[in-house]
């Protein structure tokens, strides 16, 4: 009797590499250090790499971003190694996209860092939320580079983006008018779509933020470059399941989850999307309804992991975009992850030193997070600020509020208010902002 073949996976598409280091605007990491992530984004991304290039210029060449001998050299190596794609480590306009896949023929395709990125995200983007940020950023990045080698956006469009051609594109076709033509209109009124569609998801975040913020529990957003280990730090300090893997951007969508601190008091933690050196500008825009969620946070817990050779530059990576999105200044504690891992099992202390209030952890053993702990309930609970406040008693929540999680020192009753004088924990204090009365009198 014949046996039968066992069915074999599709063979992964090969892919060549290509480093570029500008010297006017050199990035965080070395062209090789870049060209190893890339690395890992493409296997990410489901590529097997076979094969890499770097070069080092003064400023790119207006064509084809690298020298004309440098695209000739790279040909003959991709055509070597039986590459499939030729992925560059930075973004390419529709200029030197267009250019380059003239140079390298049709057998072979171009994509820059960022259509790699966009790839990843659309891959893990599990949630219709995480899937309508991703559609929004994928479009905004193909509307400026289109070309005639799009023969309908239907074939081109990826994740959730195949409806963008199923309304019959061709058949809007007016006089004299190309299909490119067509295919931008198509995105334009997609992208407008998927906008308000986001809109709404934000405006649901707001409203569940805003009722977050009334049940006066504190919240801590867990930012770091991607794969420092955000998810397994919440998984430990929350005992819950969110899922861990050990890749780049295992997880888009934010988790939020409560953590009962020290003390018995608890905190809201939500682990965020990681960041990445050279993080797209259009997915910065399109997760905009996920940054919130750092934007609103009262600190932030930064998860560095400290075996990482690079460790320092990440940091630095992260700090960029958390100033792009305008938190830079919110206060930050520093966990530096996987410190067993390290000989010894702890950081040391030139690591310690080169980051902010750090605290040396293993979300995974455990080591530390006690400590951890300790140090979060001091800095949202610890220092109590004296205030005084007058309350209309239509303001019943602020005034239990008050109560709950304040310290009464004196209260007085009046007609329509009641005067409160106590502490409360620092984070609350904006909440009665615009009724505190500096000395308490009428």
């Amino acid at each position: 009797m014949a046996k039968h073949a066992l069915p074999t996976e599709s063979p992964k598409e090969r892919a060549f590499l290509v480093g570029v280091e500008i010297a006017r605007d050199a990035g965080l990491l070395s062209v090789e250090d870049s060209l190893q992530e890339l690395t890992l984004l493409a296997e990410t991304a489901g590529l097997d790499v076979v094969g890499s290039a770097k070069q080092r210029l003064k400023h790119p060449d207006p064509k084809t971003y690298i020298g004309s001998g440098k695209v000739v050299e790279i040909k003959d190596l991709a055509e070597e190694v039986v590459a499939d794609i030729i992925v560059f480590d930075d973004e390419l306009s529709s200029r030197h996209l267009r250019e380059l896949e003239k140079a390298f023929g049709n057998s072979i395709r171009v994509l820059d860092r960022t259509a790699l990125i966009l790839d990843i995200f659309a891959q893990h983007a599990n949630t219709r939320e995480g899937a309508l940020q991703v559609e929004l950023a994928q479009y905004e990045y193909r509307l400026p580079r289109l070309t005639r080698a799009w023969t309908h956006l239907a074939r081109q469009a990826g994740g959730g983006g195949g409806r963008a051609g199923s309304s019959g594109g061709v058949g809007l076709r007016g006089p004299g008018e190309t299909q490119i033509e067509v295919d931008r209109r198509e995105i334009r009124r997609r992208i407008a779509t998927l906008k308000q569609e986001i809109e709404k998801v934000r405006a649901h975040r707001s409203r569940y933020r805003a009722r977050r913020r009334r049940a006066a529990i504190p919240t801590v957003a867990i930012v770091g470059y991607t794969n420092a280990g955000k998810s397994t730090l919440l998984n430990r300090l929350a005992h819950a399941d969110v899922y861990v893997a050990d890749a780049l951007f295992a997880t888009l969508d934010p988790t939020t989850r409560r953590v009962k601190l020290p003390q018995g008091q608890y905190a809201l933690v939500t682990d965020t999307v990681g960041f990445i050196q050279k993080l797209p500008t259009m997915l910065v825009a399109a997760f905009r309804a996920t940054l919130e969620e750092i934007v609103d946070a009262d600190m932030l817990l930064h998860v560095v992991d400290i075996t990482h050779p690079m460790a320092e530059a990440q940091a630095m990576a992260v700090h960029q975009t958390l100033q792009e999105i305008e938190v830079g200044d919110l206060p930050t504690i520093t966990a530096l992850n996987k410190v067993d891992l390290l000989p010894g099992g702890s950081a040391l202390p030139q690591d310690i030193d080169a980051f902010d209030r750090a605290v040396p952890i293993s979300a995974k053993t455990g080591q530390g997070i006690d400590v951890l702990l300790t140090v979060l309930e001091d800095e949202l609970y610890g220092d109590p600020i004296e205030i005084t406040v007058r309350l209309p008693y239509k303001q019943g929540k602020l005034i239990s509020l008050f109560h709950e999680h304040g310290i009464v020192l004196d209260s007085q009753h009046f007609d329509n208010e009641i005067l409160l004088r106590g502490e409360l924990p620092e984070h609350l204090v904006s909440e009665f902002s615009m009724y505190q009365s500096p000395d308490g009198t009428n």
